[in-house]
């Protein structure tokens, strides 16, 4: 598998440390509101990626965290908790908060049929690994202390090393640092990046601290709470160990929070920290970058209320590569729930006129591997589908092959082409068929409507009287 790495800037052969074992971290969402569905895109090409890698073979070790704590409204270390400014607003706590939108993140992912990862971390889960971090970095000369916070040491640890993810100038970030928050004048150098925050000064009220060993003369205990970088690292390291194979995330995080990932991490071990980062690129709307703030939050929630089902939105997020920008539109996502409608009505066809269980054809499977070696192409796999359905070959080898590259889509194809045929439908299609063997096909053609009714079309063709859902999608409990 050929992959972009943005560490290189170049496509590279794929080659985990541990043969076919891969270990992989995605960054997840920061639970203080529902996430929109650019954050879900994001999602969905995470699960690409590891369906991609389990399809070519590997055993993937997944890991998608939670942040619950420490992501400032900046995500450069200025402004307040996102948590506690989510939690003062709702009139909950942050534990409150964090619990019910995660409860909100895994129902929606699950919608969108996403693969659940093998570790789901919380950052509040993990205080003990960060401050084992921090103090090693300490200890290394690497950080250093003040009474507002813990912050890493950019000018010890090298600008070279510093900026080999993000390519930045050295002159850029320091300018572009310097207008953020400058209340502390202990602060070395103002790329600096805090690892811990004291409970002092603009965090004076964080509802969320702990003790820790660090020192100030401003609180007991060294209270506070981690910093947002450290957290991925801490537990990143944790369950995958010192070197990852793959670090997925949005391209927003390459300049600040991946390289202080890099940064952190590689001090503290002393080893490479990632091998291939991926990184995706966001989704727009109507042309715009979708965010809440600018009023362009489009929860799935919303998206379902219009009338849309969320494998809808997963089809349609599967038509552009992850690393190509998406412009959302209600245009969009109908041609899409339109297509995947078309799609799941053919492989109910292609089952129902299977006698036997059939074999993926070769040929396509080539083309699909091909797709997906390529940097996880999966619009141009996407493609090789409507090849399958177009084919000249037996239903059972077609639909055989559908269900292999469904494991890789995720479209539960499975699933919508063994929709059980109502006792109802198949008493009035044994009837139509015998109105029309009396040539009465007045009659037939007037139950027509019954079966539509029922949920069913029927067409005739060369073959025979061909029976599918009118609208697959609808047939799903959760969401028709």
């Amino acid at each position: 598998m050929n992959l972009y790495n943005t560490l290189t800037r170049t496509l590279e052969l794929f080659t985990p440390l541990n043969k076919k074992k891969v270990t992989l971290y995605q960054c997840g969402p920061t639970v203080y509101w529902t996430q929109h569905i650019g954050n879900m895109r994001a999602m969905v090409m995470g699960d690409l990626v590891i369906r991609s890698l389990r399809y070519l073979g590997y055993d993937v070790m997944s890991v998608r965290n939670y942040t619950d704590v420490g992501h400032l409204t900046s995500d450069a270390d200025t402004g307040e908790d996102k948590m506690s400014k989510g939690a003062k607003k709702e009139g909950l706590t942050p534990d409150e908060i964090a619990e019910k939108y995660i409860a909100q993140f895994e129902h929606d992912v699950s919608a969108l049929n996403c693969i659940v990862p093998t570790v789901s971390p919380r950052a509040t889960h993990h205080i003990p690994e960060m401050i084992a971090m921090i103090s090693t970095l300490l200890k290394k000369g690497i950080a250093y202390e003040t009474d507002r916070a813990v912050y890493f040491s950019v000018d010890t640890f090298g600008w070279d090393r510093y900026t080999k993810l993000s390519r930045q100038k050295k002159q850029d970030l320091i300018a572009g640092a310097g207008k953020g928050d400058v209340e502390d004048q202990d602060k070395h150098n103002q790329a600096d990046f805090a690892l811990w925050f004291f409970r002092t000064g603009a965090h004076a009220q964080a509802m969320q601290y702990w003790p820790s060993p660090f020192h100030s003369s401003l609180v007991a205990q060294g209270e506070g709470f981690p910093g947002w970088h450290i957290e991925c690292s801490a537990m990143s390291i944790k369950y995958l160990g010192e070197t990852l194979d793959i670090h997925m995330g949005g391209v927003e995080h390459v300049s600040v929070h991946h390289s202080n990932e890099i940064a952190q991490s590689e001090a503290a071990t002393g080893k490479t920290f990632v091998r291939y980062w991926l990184h995706n690129e966001h989704l727009l709307a109507n042309g715009e970058k979708m965010a809440k703030s600018q009023g362009t939050g489009l929860s799935l929630e919303a998206i379902i209320k219009r009338r849309f089902h969320p494998l809808a939105l997963r089809y349609f997020f599967l038509q552009a590569h992850y690393r190509s920008q998406q412009n959302f539109t209600y245009e969009g996502i109908g041609a899409s729930q339109q297509a995947l409608n078309n799609l799941l009505q053919e492989a109910f066809i292609l089952k129902t006129r299977s006698k036997q269980t059939g074999k993926p054809l070769p040929a396509l499977l080539k083309r699909f591997k091909a797709a997906i070696e390529d940097d996880n192409n999966v619009p141009q796999a996407l493609s090789t589908v409507w090849e399958t359905i177009n084919i000249t070959a037996s239903p059972e080898d077609r639909y055989a092959t559908l269900v292999d590259f469904d494991s890789v889509l995720g479209l539960n194809i499975e699933h919508y082409a063994s929709i059980p045929i109502p006792s109802a439908v198949t008493t009035l299609l044994h009837t139509r068929h015998e109105l029309r063997d009396k040539k009465e096909f007045g009659k037939a053609d007037a139950l027509r409507d019954q079966l539509e009714d029922l949920g069913f079309i029927v067409e005739d063709t060369t073959e025979g009287a061909i029976v599918k859902p009118k609208d697959p999608l609808a047939f799903d409990s959760k969401t028709g």
